[in-house]
């Protein structure tokens, strides 16, 4: 007699750890899509504020993954499309319609290469996840902006409008250059600094949180000068992860040491 539940077949599902990570890039990617919405209508304000809010969660679905244990090879790529929508398309759509509609026919190049160079940033970024050698990570750097800093830096221009109301931030031929130029710096090779791999020293700890707060506050009172000067400041360390990057560069050498060189009066091999 054939005994009940002896060959049950497993239950088998997926874990809530594995979804929770992925949902919040879901959440990301319809906040970017909302910020098209918004900027269709004419709302510029919520549209960045859209976008803003999608390179939050973006921030926040990789520690997610890490923290539960939930990372994927279908979290990656769920992330990197979420990323050329939100923080590619999204923008270049938004500043468009904004600023560069002015002049429809160059206006419409600059805003496709944002989003083309974002696509072709993050396609780089899959090619080489699995590459054993990557020097700018090796080293805890990264190569070129990142897509949602490279979202942010587009907008800068919007940022100073919205701050002071001046409408030559808004004059497409103000906006056009530098959107190309946030497009190079996205898919360059220049070593840029990783958020994740900056360590601060045991004594200054209370005076960070101090920042933070402040920060924090200015965002709260007064976003869109607080925007503006943390997207130029962002821009202003960029030269110093050069020059950071070249020295850690020239350490690692130095410790590897130069090769050994052939000997001469070794004699030759015979026939």
């Amino acid at each position: 007699m054939k005994r009940e539940g002896r060959f049950r077949p497993l239950q088998r599902g997926i874990p809530l750890r594995a979804i929770a990570p992925n949902a919040v890039t879901v959440t990301a990617l319809c906040f970017g899509l909302t910020g098209i919405r918004f900027a269709i209508a004419g709302e510029f304000e919520r549209a960045v504020v859209a976008i803003l809010i999608a390179g939050v969660l973006d921030g926040m679905d990789g520690r997610i993954a890490r923290a539960l244990h939930g990372e994927s090879r279908f979290g990656a790529e769920l992330d990197s499309l979420s990323d050329s929508i939100a923080f590619g398309v999204a923008p270049a759509l938004v500043i468009f319609l904004w600023s560069l509609i002015g002049i429809p026919q160059y206006g419409w190049l600059f805003a496709l290469a944002h989003a083309v160079f974002c696509v072709l940033r993050l396609a780089r970024f899959n090619a080489q996840i699995d590459a054993a050698e990557q020097p700018h990570k090796s080293a805890g750097f990264l190569t070129g902006v990142p897509a949602p800093a490279g979202a942010g830096l587009a907008f800068l221009p919007m940022f100073l409008w919205l701050w002071t109301g001046i409408e030559d931030f808004r004059n497409p031929w103000f906006v056009a250059p530098w959107i190309a130029l946030v497009a190079f710096l996205m898919i360059s090779s220049v070593a840029t600094y990783s958020w994740s791999s900056l360590k601060l020293r045991q004594n200054v700890r209370f005076e960070a949180i101090a920042v933070i707060a402040l920060v924090t506050g200015a965002l709260i009172t007064a976003p869109w000068a607080t925007l503006s000067v943390v997207s130029a400041a962002y821009i202003v360390t960029i030269p110093f992860s050069i020059l950071s990057y070249r020295r850690v560069k020239r350490q690692r050498a130095g410790l590897r040491g130069p090769a050994p060189a052939a000997s001469h009066d070794a004699e030759p091999p015979a026939a």
